[in-house]
């Protein structure tokens, strides 16, 4: 019996010493069950009662044993419980984002975008989005719009313009997105006399004509002045700023002159014949260079005898109601644009080109102004070796015309009163298939595939509003009066705009003419979009292996789509382009049509139309679906940083003259850290609170309308930017002037230079304090100095 009590006395005290010690728990590690023995008495009570010592151990023992089961079964359920829920919360995150895998990495980079679903909608991530827009973009929708919109010119006004702009109609209608409407408009163009030829004539010392050189009478300059003019010939090269400042330092006057022009060199037609009546020419001629653009019809060249045409005002939207829009022209007095030209201009093909150019003596020309026209040596004039002169005649008349833009939109869900606009030129005075045909097409499929998106679940945060333009060949008149009208509201409604005018003239290089507030969301895109051309590879590597993607960005340019965006209603905007290291030559032709692109392209028009509409449509879903919005408000900062380097190192001479560079470097550094405290309080910020999301991105809008100066007129300086615009007010002007500093201190104007620098600095530091937020945020301390 001894032996038996000593046995039971040990295995008690085995299960008793499993107990866990409360050090233990104390030292951090993870937590266990601690299990003991409940007995009624203690050890010693054991030996004493009725029964017999054996009886009452094992009675004890069996006791403890089923409290100590029932104590194990409740903390293995509580234990199995906990185990399970963890379980299900890992793996259920783990099987969500398997369905997005491969797009992780870039979505984090582009600004964690897929971390976060869409809002108000069936959950999507926009690692899902993308998905589903490549699956939808279509290659051969594109291809098929493109022929079907560029079998002839179709101007506005026309029949064939008319019918294009109801079948869009009809199109978008067929969508059933939740708007669709026409807007119509009238505006005053300018087409060719029918009555009455343009003509050009040589004639001799008395002014009698001697010999007619013929011209097509379809080829024409928009807006430019009628009349006629006699007088000697002067080659300008491209008749860019520095040609004719070449010019008058070599002694040759263009007083009185017909100026010859290249085409191309950077500057539109417009600004070509705005310098050469600046410098007082008498009249224009522009043809295309054989050097400039393929003339080879064996290799997809221009004909010799093919003019190309591009209107000559110097501006945008009607220039008959500057600054304010024409909906309803017989109610308001016509006031001319400055920027119509008061001299002649015609376009005339390389053949009438070199039968001028070949006559010409006087001094040569520098050896970059040396074109490829056949038997012709480059001299630039005035005279004519037979001692005859030029006589052009232009005769065009103003029409007004009936236009008609073409709306459909997506309603945002959560803040509707924010647009994403995308938009496209739909006329063309000639076939058009690069010059309005690619971007229609573009267009249409976006707005394909996002009506369908919707209808799969896609609920974009903001409003998505996709436009068909009229009157664009004439300085994209019918998108400058639709933002001349609705001014006042789109500032605080337009998020940005995309223009798909010219999309597509190669497959090759990437180029994209856009505000600096747009870079990190092209970026980002690229990264995510295939090369058309190089397959496996995307845009972003493909740029990189060619010199770097920053080379894909370049500043906004008069003709542009999206100019007048930016430099008028202070919209963020982009117009994107594929082209090719040879020259795509047919644009602005009758020779534009879409089996020569197709052509051009070797047959990849559908894809490279669809790599162009992914790489759009993934900049459109970043906007439409971060609660913030992905715009760069810092941008700016670096390009008034360059802009004080240059006045740094003037400032001597400056203050010297009592002009002190001081308040722009004050108005500089305010903007910046304005700019980066904002970026900062957006970083450290709950932006999926509503409230937050719309104060923040309220003020990240109306950033790039802080830059349309506020001390010039909008009818008389409609591009009123300060970075992006034309005239006095702008930092391109401010520049030029103080670089005659060093180049010609005779001309520098030192009243002139200190209004510029006024205007300048003022708006800058108008930015600076918009971006402070409130008015106690702003402590503006200048110190006066003589």
């Amino acid at each position: 019996m001894d032996a038996i009590r000593s046995r039971l006395s040990q295995s008690s005290s085995v299960f008793l010493h499993r107990s866990v010690p409360e050090e233990e728990e104390e030292e951090g590690e993870a937590p266990k069950v601690e299990v003991r023995f409940v007995t009624s008495g203690s050890e010693e009570e054991v030996g004493a009662g009725p029964s017999s010592e054996l009886t009452a151990l094992l009675l004890r023992y069996r006791h403890g044993y089923k409290r100590a089961g029932v104590l194990l079964s409740v903390c293995g359920v509580i234990v199995f419980i906990i185990a399970f829920l963890l379980a299900y919360a890992v793996f259920s995150g783990r099987n969500h984002c398997s369905q997005v895998e491969g797009q992780g990495d870039e979505d984090t980079r582009g600004g964690g975008g897929a971390k976060t679903p869409a809002e108000g909608g069936a959950g999507l991530y926009l690692g899902e989005l993308r998905v589903m827009m490549r699956k939808l973009l279509q290659d051969e929708d594109i291809h098929n719009t493109v022929s079907r919109f560029s079998r002839a010119s179709h101007p506005p006004g026309s029949s064939e313009g008319t019918s294009l702009a109801s079948e869009i109609l009809r199109r978008f209608r067929e969508l059933q997105m939740d708007h669709t409407w026409a807007e119509s408009l009238y505006a005053t163009l300018q087409f060719p006399d029918r009555s009455q030829r343009s003509s050009l004539w040589l004639v001799d010392s008395a002014g009698v004509v001697s010999e007619q050189i013929l011209l097509n009478p379809s080829d024409y300059c928009p807006y430019s002045a009628t009349g006629s003019t006699t007088g000697g010939v002067v080659y300008a090269n491209y008749g860019r700023p520095e040609d004719f400042h070449w010019l008058k330092s070599s002694g040759v006057s263009v007083k009185g002159c017909v100026v010859v022009m290249r085409v191309g060199g950077g500057v539109s037609f417009a600004e070509k014949v705005w310098l050469a009546e600046k410098n007082g020419a008498g009249g224009v001629l522009i043809y295309p260079d054989p050097a400039d653009l393929p003339q080879d019809p064996r290799r997809l060249g221009l004909n010799a005898h093919t003019a190309v045409s591009e209107h000559v005002h110097l501006g945008s939207g009607d220039p008959f109601t500057p600054g304010f829009p024409s909906f309803n022209h017989t109610q308001f007095p016509p006031i001319q644009s400055s920027g119509l030209p008061l001299i002649p201009a015609l376009p005339i093909s390389a053949t009438v080109a070199a039968k001028l150019l070949s006559q010409l003596s006087g001094p040569s020309c520098p050896l970059s102004w040396q074109g490829r026209l056949p038997y012709v040596r480059c001299v630039i004039g005035p005279e004519f070796s037979s001692g005859r002169k030029v006589r052009m005649s232009v005769h065009n008349v103003m029409t007004p015309v009936l236009l008609n833009n073409i709306f459909s939109s997506v309603e945002g869900r959560v803040e509707p009163d924010q647009y994403i606009i995308v938009g496209a030129q739909r006329d063309s005075l000639g076939p058009g298939a690069v010059k309005s045909a690619v971007g229609t097409a573009i267009l249409l499929e976006l707005a394909r595939t996002f009506s369908v998106m919707v209808k799969n679940g896609f609920s974009p945060r903001r409003s998505l509003l996709f436009v068909s333009w009229d009157a664009g060949d004439f300085g994209n008149v019918g998108a400058t009066e639709w933002l001349e009208g609705y001014l006042s509201m789109l500032h605080l409604k337009a998020v940005a705009y995309f223009s798909l005018d010219q999309a597509i003239m190669g497959d090759d290089v990437l180029t994209a003419f856009s505000s600096p507030l747009l870079v990190d969301l092209l970026d980002a895109a690229i990264r995510q979009v295939e090369h058309p051309k190089h397959a496996g590879q995307t845009i972003y590597s493909q740029a990189e292996r060619e010199g770097g993607s920053w080379r894909t960005m370049k500043p906004l340019y008069l003709n542009s789509g999206a100019y007048s965006f930016t430099a008028f209603a202070g919209v963020p905007a982009m117009e994107l382009r594929f082209t090719e290291e040879r020259a795509y030559p047919f644009v602005n032709t009758p020779l534009d049509s879409a089996s020569r692109l197709q052509e051009v392209l070797g047959g990849r028009l559908g894809v490279t139309g669809r790599s162009l509409g992914e790489l759009v449509g993934e900049m459109v879903l970043r906007l439409a679906h971060d609660h913030i919005l992905p715009l760069r408000i810092t941008s700016y900062a670096q390009t008034v940083l360059q802009f004080s380097a240059q006045l740094n190192k003037h400032s001597a001479e400056l203050q010297s003259r009592g002009l002190s560079p001081q308040w722009v470097f004050s108005a500089r550094g305010d903007y910046s850290r304005a700019a980066e405290t904002l970026q900062r309080a957006i970083d450290y910020s709950d932006v999926h609170d509503p409230t937050t999301a719309r104060f923040y991105n309220t003020r990240i809008m109306k950033v790039e309308y802080y830059f349309l100066s506020q001390y010039v007129s909008a009818v008389e300086t409609p591009f009123r930017h300060v970075i992006h615009g034309r005239g006095n007010h702008t930092l391109s002007a401010l520049t030029e002037h103080l670089a005659l500093l060093t180049s010609d201190p005779g001309r520098f104007d030192e009243r002139l230079f200190r209004r510029q620098l006024a205007l300048f600095t003022w708006t800058l530091q108008g930015a600076a304090n918009a971006l402070n937020g409130h008015v106690w945020s702003i402590h503006n301390t200048h110190t006066y100095t003589h």
